[in-house]
């Protein structure tokens, strides 16, 4: 299962991730974004796409060493959704 975080200090809201992967990202309002940190199988290519289409390369895909990293990230963010 692909695992993905996003560095919300970096993230500007292009929402290029939210338009490739839809399904894993959505905007919520106009500045927070919201992502399934631990998405299907079935996403990891759209999850690539999604994270080379970044302009300010905020989204990482299995680069995170462990579940409660990425938890961490996002719960410091505020911004995991419970889908």
């Amino acid at each position: 299962m692909p695992r993905i975080a996003v560095d919300l200090n970096r993230c500007q809201g292009y929402a290029q991730c939210a338009f490739l992967a839809p399904e894993v990202f959505a905007l919520h309002g106009d500045e927070a974004l919201l992502y399934d940190p631990e998405p299907d199988e079935g996403q990891r290519e759209k999850l690539a796409q999604a994270a080379a289409a970044c302009p300010v390369q905020a989204v990482l895909v299995d680069a995170v060493d462990s579940v409660d990293s990425v938890d961490s990230v996002a719960a410091a963010a505020g911004a995991v959704s419970d889908r």
